[in-house]
């Protein structure tokens, strides 16, 4: 999966599921502190990128990922690390 594509899934599931303004959505913005969300968001979040990408996330991985950059880097290095892990 492309770089391109995982940006666009993780986005899009922040502005959807979240209700988060796309202009917002950089990936150097914070999770809590930018875009407002708690740590009951932050568990929806978990289970809407693990439900999208087919994989699973260990609660220490998510507990570090602090921006959206985070999470798009964790997906794109589980799509490298395990080609079959992660689907579209």
């Amino acid at each position: 999966m492309r770089r391109e594509e995982i940006e666009a899934k993780v986005n899009e599931i922040l502005a959807t599921g979240f209700e988060i303004d796309r202009a917002l959505l950089k990936p150097d913005a914070y999770l809590a502190n930018d875009l407002g969300l708690d740590s009951l968001d932050g568990v929806d979040l978990v289970v809407a990128i693990e439900r999208k990408f087919g994989c699973r996330i260990d609660e220490a991985e998510a507990r570090s990922m602090r921006t959206i950059e985070d999470i798009y880097s964790y997906i794109e290095k589980r799509a490298l690390n395990s080609a079959g892990d992660v689907r579209g």
